[in-house]
């Protein structure tokens, strides 16, 4: 069994080896304060119009995030009651969850290394999904490509938004800082 006072994880041990050094010398860097690092990875998964009619479909969403994240998912509720989508104030419509530190690693070295390679065509991600101050934003259209997910007790297939977060000021920064993670950009 792994002792959590010694395990590092692997793409952090390899952030600190490896990346930074790399970023330093790319973009010449003065301060090591300037290398840019990952902040925080969000995931969400938006139930929509199975939350109006089942609200137990989003009890389902949270467990499944919530194994996946290996963090407890919280419940988006509705801000706004819309008459034409049959919502209501405080009506929960999905659920989300921040990773950061040793999770934040653990989660993207999943992703990139186990649930990417299990999507059907896959063919690499968008280089163009960063929002022009380093952050990328990417969607899953199932999110039973994650091993923690059993897919014969899965009920229905949800789709998933994962924003990466990193502390990059310009999109080509954080895109360098992603592809020494080995993100699989296709162009």
């Amino acid at each position: 069994m792994l002792d959590a006072t010694t395990y590092t994880p692997r793409l952090k041990t390899l952030y600190s080896d490896t990346i930074r050094g790399a970023l330093k010398e790319e973009f010449s860097y003065k301060n090591d304060m300037q290398i840019p690092r990952l902040d925080k990875i969000v995931l969400n998964i938006g139930c929509g119009a199975e939350a109006v009619r089942d609200s137990k479909k989003v009890k389902s969403a949270q467990d499944d995030l919530t194994a996946i994240a290996g963090q407890r998912a919280v419940v988006n509720k509705a801000k706004k009651s819309i008459a034409g989508f049959r919502v209501r104030e405080e009506m929960p419509l999905g659920v989300k969850v921040t990773l950061r530190g040793e999770r934040m690693y653990e989660f993207l070295d999943r992703l990139i290394t186990i649930a990417m390679p299990r999507i059907r065509d896959f063919r690499g991600v968008s280089g163009k999904s960063f929002d022009g101050r380093g952050n990328y934003a990417m969607g899953l259209k199932e999110h039973i490509v994650f091993p923690e997910i059993n897919f014969d007790k899965v009920d229905e297939t949800w789709g998933m938004d994962i924003v990466v977060c990193t502390t990059a000021k310009t999109d080509a920064e954080a895109k360098s800082l992603l592809k020494h993670f080995n993100m699989p950009f296709n162009s």
